[in-house]
């Protein structure tokens, strides 16, 4: 096997109806050199919501399409508007990952074709929210933790909902879709535990098929 993934890829749980979480399934040594390749090309930046106000995070793409969030509104983009050209390529280490994750779900025909980059300093935060705006509701959504802790926040199909949390840590993979592809979820840093490496930063690379 790959040192892509670990010992431990063999493991999935089910946190509630089709939400999976892989623990260990990959690391920070093992994706760090192409996450670094693609944010040279395409650096993080804090994007805008509709409202005008900063989001919290920032982010960065790689893949066919990016995710953006723009006066507008959201939408996915062939193009970077920052500078105008494509997105570099999503790393074949990011969609074998992520295949393989979804696989392990069951869900086997996952193919990505974009990955939204996210990078949190300790005690920042990205409330409830969907993901919902990708035209095949039907394909899953694979999220993968590197650096520092963070908890995982599950609203299900109300942002009103008292959540459940998750503590997520260096290397673990979560999945989820069908009954769950919808849900409000949210993550928090305040009680991040930090990385050896990168300290008190978590980068989180989220891959879907649009």
């Amino acid at each position: 096997m790959s040192d892509l993934f670990t010992d431990s890829a063999n493991e999935i749980e089910e946190i509630q109806q089709d939400v999976y979480i892989l623990r260990s399934f990959t690391s920070y040594d093992s994706l760090i050199a192409d996450v670094k390749a693609v944010t040279t090309v395409a650096p993080f930046r804090f994007m805008y919501t509709p409202g005008g106000k900063k989001l919290n995070i920032s982010m960065t793409n790689c893949g066919d399409l990016g995710w953006v969030s723009e006066p507008s509104g959201y939408r996915y983009a062939a193009k970077d508007p920052t500078s105008n050209e494509p997105w570099p390529t999503m790393p074949h280490s990011f969609k074998r990952l992520a295949i393989k994750a979804a696989n392990k779900a069951l869900f086997n025909d996952f193919n990505p074709n974009a990955c939204l980059i996210n990078h949190y300093k300790q005690g920042r935060e990205l409330t409830a929210h969907q993901d919902k705006n990708e035209p095949d509701l039907s394909q899953p959504i694979v999220s993968v933790s590197l650096g520092m802790s963070a908890r995982f926040q599950i609203y299900g199909d109300s942002r009103n909902n008292k959540a459940l949390e998750i503590e997520l840590y260096d290397g673990d993979v979560m999945v989820w879709g069908r009954s769950a592809r919808l849900i409000y979820h949210g993550v928090k840093t305040n009680r991040g535990i930090p990385h050896p490496i990168l300290g008190d930063h978590r980068i989180n690379l989220t891959m879907r098929m649009v």
